[in-house]
Order: C-alpha cells, then sequence, then structure tokens
C-alpha cells in the first residue's frame, strides 16, 4: 500500500494520534449516500459533533480542541473524511469554512455566541459569498449592504451556498452600498426577516446547494465580522486558511481511487495474468502514487507553514489547492479506466468518486484563478529582489 505522510516531519504526535483515532472511526461511515441529503448532512453533523471532531473547527476557548485553529488537523481530517464519504467530509469542511471567519475575525460577543454550537453540532453554518454573476470575480458582487439605524440592511442574491437549506445562520458577504469596492461581511439567521432560501441546485454530487434571497434584510449591528468595510479582508483571509484543506480533500478522493485501483488490478486477470502484471498498469500506478505524494506534500506543507506562523500562505495555498484538485482528477480518471466497466457502475466508489472530485476544481477559487495567485506571487517576489539589488 502507499506510504502513510503521518511519518513526514510536518506532523507532531498529537497529528498521529487524531489521524489514527478519526481512520477508525470514519471506518463505520457509510460510504453510499441515502435519497435525502438534508436529512443524511444533518445526521452526520450530529455524528461528527458527538464524536468531537468538530472541536477541532473552533477555537478552545469556545469549545475548541487547541488555543487557534490547527490547520494540519482540518487538512488531516478532510483526507480522513474524504477517502471514506464524501458527504462527511462536506459536512467537516462546511462546519469550518462556515464559522471560520467569526473564528478568525469576529468579535468576543460573536465568538461566545456561535461557536461552542458549531463545536458540538447542534449548529450548522453557511458561507455564502458566490452570486451568479460573481464567483472568482468577487468585485462583481452586487449584494449590497446599506447601514440604517442600528443595523444593516441587505438587498441582493446568493446562490451556489453550501448547506443553503439546512444551515442555522450564514455568513454573507456583501458590496456597502455607495462604494465601488468596499465589503462588509455580516451573520444573518434564518429567521431574520427578509432573508429566504429561493431555490435548490442539484449537482453532480449530492450536497445540500442552493440559492438565498435578501429582500430589505435586518441585520443588526453587532453581527458585523471583522471591520466595517473590511469584508474582503475577511473573506480572504478565511480562505488563505481553508483552501490548503480543500486540497486535502482531494487526496482524500484520490488515495480512494488508488485503492479501488489496486484492489482491483491485482485480482482481475486478462489474457492469463492479473492487471497488475503488465507493464502499462504498472506505469499508471506508478503515476498515480507519485501524485498523490506531490501533492500531499504541498498541502502539508502549507497547513505547516501557517502553522508555524506565517501570517498568509497565499502562494503556498494557492499551489496546494491546484495541484491537488487537478491530480485528483487525473487519478480517479486512471482508477476508472483501470477498472473498465465497473468503473462506471453507477453509486460504485469510483464513479462518486469522479462525481465528487470535479467540483473541487471550482469552488474556493477556480484552477484558472490560482494559476493568476500563484503568478501574482511569484512575480511579485521577482521584482521586489530586482528592485532591492538594483538599490
Amino acid at each position: 500500500m502507499h506510504a502513510d505522510p503521518l511519518g513526514w516531519p510536518f506532523f507532531g504526535d498529537e497529528h498521529r494520534a487524531f489521524a489514527g483515532a478519526l481512520r477508525s472511526w470514519a471506518a463505520d461511515l457509510p460510504d453510499t449516500h441515502s435519497a435525502d441529503v438534508d436529512a443524511e448532512c444533518r445526521s452526520l453533523v450530529r455524528q461528527l459533533g458527538d464524536g468531537g471532531w468538530l472541536r477541532h473547527v473552533v477555537p478552545a476557548a469556545y469549545g475548541g480542541a487547541s488555543e487557534k485553529l490547527d490547520v494540519r488537523t482540518l487538512c488531516l481530517a478532510r483526507e480522513i473524511l474524504a477517502r471514506r464519504s464524501g458527504l462527511a467530509e462536506s459536512a467537516f469542511a462546511m462546519q469550518g469554512l462556515g464559522a471560520g471567519p467569526i473564528a478568525m475575525f469576529g468579535s468576543e460577543e460573536l465568538k461566545e455566541r456561535y461557536l461552542p454550537p458549531v463545536a458540538l453540532g447542534d449548529a450548522i453554518p453557511g458561507f455564502a459569498i458566490s452570486e451568479s454573476e460573481a464567483g472568482s470575480d468577487v468585485a462583481a458582487m452586487r449584494t449590497v449592504a446599506r447601514r440604517e439605524g442600528d443595523g444593516w440592511t441587505i438587498n441582493g442574491e446568493k446562490t451556489w451556498i453550501s448547506n443553503a437549506g439546512i444551515a442555522d445562520w450564514y455568513v454573507v458577504f456583501c458590496r456597502v452600498e455607495g462604494a465601488d469596492r468596499k465589503f462588509v461581511a455580516l451573520v444573518v439567521e434564518t429567521s431574520d426577516p427578509g432573508f429566504e432560501v429561493t431555490g435548490r441546485i442539484e449537482a453532480m454530487a449530492p450536497h445540500p446547494l442552493g440559492t438565498l434571497g435578501f429582500r430589505k434584510c435586518r441585520v443588526p449591528a453587532d453581527r458585523l465580522v471583522g471591520d466595517p468595510e473590511g469584508g474582503l479582508k475577511v473573506a480572504l483571509g478565511t480562505l488563505d486558511v481553508f483552501r490548503s484543506a480543500v486540497g486535502a480533500a482531494a487526496v482524500g478522493f484520490a488515495r480512494r481511487a488508488l485503492d479501488e485501483a489496486l484492489r482491483h488490478v491485482t485480482t482481475r486477470k486478462v489474457f492469463g495474468q492479473v492487471l497488475a502484471d503488465m507493464q502499462l498498469t504498472q506505469a499508471r500506478i506508478a503515476r498515480m502514487a507519485t501524485d498523490i505524494d506531490a501533492a500531499a506534500l504541498l498541502v502539508y506543507r502549507a497547513a505547516w507553514t501557517r502553522d508555524s506562523g506565517a501570517a498568509r500562505i497565499t502562494r503556498e495555498a494557492a499551489m496546494a489547492k491546484m495541484f491537488a484538485t487537478e491530480m485528483a482528477q487525473r487519478v480517479i480518471d486512471d482508477a476508472l479506466q483501470l477498472l473498465g466497466g465497473r468503473g462506471v457502475v453507477a453509486q460504485s466508489p469510483v464513479e462518486q468518486l469522479y462525481r465528487e472530485i470535479r467540483a473541487l476544481r471550482i469552488y474556493e477559487g477556480t484552477t484558472e484563478i490560482q494559476q493568476l495567485v500563484i503568478a501574482g506571487q511569484v512575480l511579485g517576489t521577482f521584482k521586489d529582489g530586482a528592485d532591492a539589488a538594483n538599490g
């Protein structure tokens, strides 16, 4: 079997203990989905909370497991869960991403109010930034918030929102009305007047996904996340942490695909020999295993860099997200090819992985956006060095 990355120097004993315990727990999760995805997601959040795993998405002061978010732990959790169940991975991920803005930028009052129930699995959060014409291009956002008296009024629409319809509250990112490039982040509860879930979206892989509407939605001023007009900083700072974890989920999907491929090629006989004895099969397996290790190294380098005190890991996280998601698409496609007809059977493991992985190359910044981010970082570093050398 492929090497366990927990032997790499990025990890401490606490990470190895966490990973071992979560692997044992996740082994009992079903790897197929029920027809009622909403109910299954709620159940998974409940199970993750009861198991204590959601304590790792909030700081210790608010019911969490460690003083601050440990990105290596987040990545290990998403990799391990993705290897077993895409829906369980998504449930864990959204507890982290939804609560992340408050955990990293929220006031003490917001943290005390919203984070403990997330850690227990008693509340489900959402992260609402995407719009029909503003996904990767955040500056094109049209949902606006206007300061009125002792609160804010939101008008607009968000779409492609995970946990739409099952979340108890959402961190909603809006343009400040009357300002060209100023944004605000606000916590909207589902009971707030003027808020509604206006539609559900059926995607390739089953996940709670939908559209949120805001019609003169009133939000108290004390639900502001971060600084007034500092919403973009909140969004980018949160994504800076969680993009690495998207890469980790991709690694988990790819590892499961390799597991399934190895199981098949070592037993399937063709022309009097098992597939694994054929050089073409061996070449494909070698490429799959190497790609997985390369992606994992990028993911855990980014996580370790952040946990070691780096204020931002924009370059490292973008590289990890871009390479790992593209890698996983290739590896899963290779696994399906090796399985032949068995690989395209509906609800079989590799067929599910094939549908799960495609979205990861899009959400939280497409591959193309990651390329622009990486190039900007590399070119900026080069120009800074050239300027310094020239005095």
